[in-house]
């Protein structure tokens, strides 16, 4: 990737990839390509935040969006406030981690864990070092029952994101303690644009459509260009109501096969 100096604002910035139209600032603000000209948004100021090009290009259009302006505006007050998660750097780290043309699956979650040290950018995941919540503990125990694989002794799913799986939450920030606190601002508005991306430009992707919201938000989903894998949420309370025994794992590698594109090496 080249990269060129600019002075705005009265900071240097990197240009994060040519046709972007995002840059991040050396105080690791972003600022975002609107009308044809610079501006800063504000919900970067002092998070160091930043956002993998290939997204950042497609995603433009919800950058310059007066909605996002207002979302940019409750996050970064919410993060000045008190405690949120995850760490600025870290909110589009299932983007980071995951570029536009290299995602092959897609996992929908709602919001991030909201206690100290537990989220980081990708859905369901948990730092290492941190207990697995109960909901990816499911997840693993399908998982290796499906395929037969040992279950992981870590939290951590950044080698699926890694590999192509795109762990989206609907919502990519929250307050500590206060589960759904940022719900309803702006940002299931901006995933749904993600999805929208996806479905209209990608083909032979598998959606993991985990109980009744994320199938809510896959209605999109364009099923003769994709595979939508639909079964019960993960989380304890339903997870043997039709989540064990889904083999969501193996059906995904399956169709993957099937359309020349390597497996998940779950």
């Amino acid at each position: 990737m080249r990269y060129l100096f600019y002075r705005m604002f009265f900071c240097r910035a990197f240009i994060l990839g040519k046709e972007a139209g995002v840059f991040l600032t050396s105080a690791g603000d972003m600022c975002i390509l609107r009308r044809g000209r610079w501006r800063k948004s504000r919900i970067f100021a002092h998070m160091n935040v930043k956002i993998e090009p290939s997204w950042a290009q497609r995603l433009q259009g919800e950058f310059d969006a007066p909605y996002f302006s207002q979302l940019t505006d409750f996050v970064r007050k919410e993060y000045a406030a008190g405690p949120c998660y995850p760490p600025g750097r870290e909110i589009f780290n299932a983007f980071n981690l995951c570029p536009f043309d290299r995602v092959k699956v897609v996992i929908i979650g709602q919001d991030p864990y909201h206690e100290p040290g537990q989220a980081e950018g990708l859905c369901f995941s948990v730092k290492e070092g941190v207990a697995v919540p109960p909901s990816l503990q499911n997840i693993y125990k399908e998982m290796s029952d499906d395929l037969g694989r040992e279950v992981p002794r870590h939290g951590s799913l950044r080698h699926w994101a890694e590999q192509g799986v795109l762990l989206l939450n609907a919502t990519l920030t929250v307050r500590a303690h206060a589960a759904g606190s940022h719900q309803r601002q702006g940002w299931e508005r901006f995933t749904d644009a993600v999805i929208a991306r996806l479905n209209a430009e990608r083909e032979h992707l598998v959606f993991m459509l985990w109980g009744s919201y994320a199938q809510q938000k896959g209605q999109v989903i364009d099923r003769q260009r994709h595979l939508a894998l639909l079964s019960a949420h993960p989380s304890p309370l339903s997870a043997y109501r039709g989540f064990f025994g889904n083999h969501h794992f193996s059906r995904c590698n399956d169709y993957l096969i099937s359309h020349g594109i390597s497996p998940i090496n779950w």
